[in-house]
């Protein structure tokens, strides 16, 4: 079973979206610059290590990004963690989804794409890449 590790939300101001959510939630974020110039903020929900890894059990993280920019939701999404990102594609597809934005790599991270579902909501899937141990 695939597990909903994080949650995107596309944001029209990002400093005014920061401001709002660590004051209504007490949510920390940290700016990510990205290959295409853009910036990713990652939100913190909960304590986590020096490697933005979750420390507790009961939250997930998530990320928020300028509307209308390079990435395709316009709403939040939820994103589950999956094994094979190509595979579970093709289940998508083969239940009644669809491709938003295809199978995209961030370097040494993985590998994301954002889908819709048979209900025409979109959501995000992600597979972690494979650290050699």
């Amino acid at each position: 079973m695939d597990k909903v590790e994080h949650f995107e939300i596309p944001v029209d101001d990002i400093d005014r979206a920061k401001n709002f959510y660590g004051a209504s939630f007490g949510w920390k974020t940290a700016d990510w610059p990205m290959a295409d110039g853009s910036t990713y903020v990652g939100i913190y929900t909960g304590p986590t290590d020096d490697k933005n890894m979750i420390q507790e059990k009961g939250f997930i993280n998530g990320g928020m990004f300028k509307r209308g920019g390079n990435f395709a939701p316009t709403a939040p999404v939820i994103t589950p963690v999956v094994q094979d990102i190509d595979a579970t594609i093709a289940k998508i597809e083969a239940a009644g989804g669809s491709i938003v934005q295809g199978k995209t790599e961030i370097p040494g991270m993985g590998y994301y794409a954002y889908v819709k579902d048979s209900e025409g909501n979109t959501i995000g899937i992600f597979q972690e890449i494979k650290k050699a141990e």
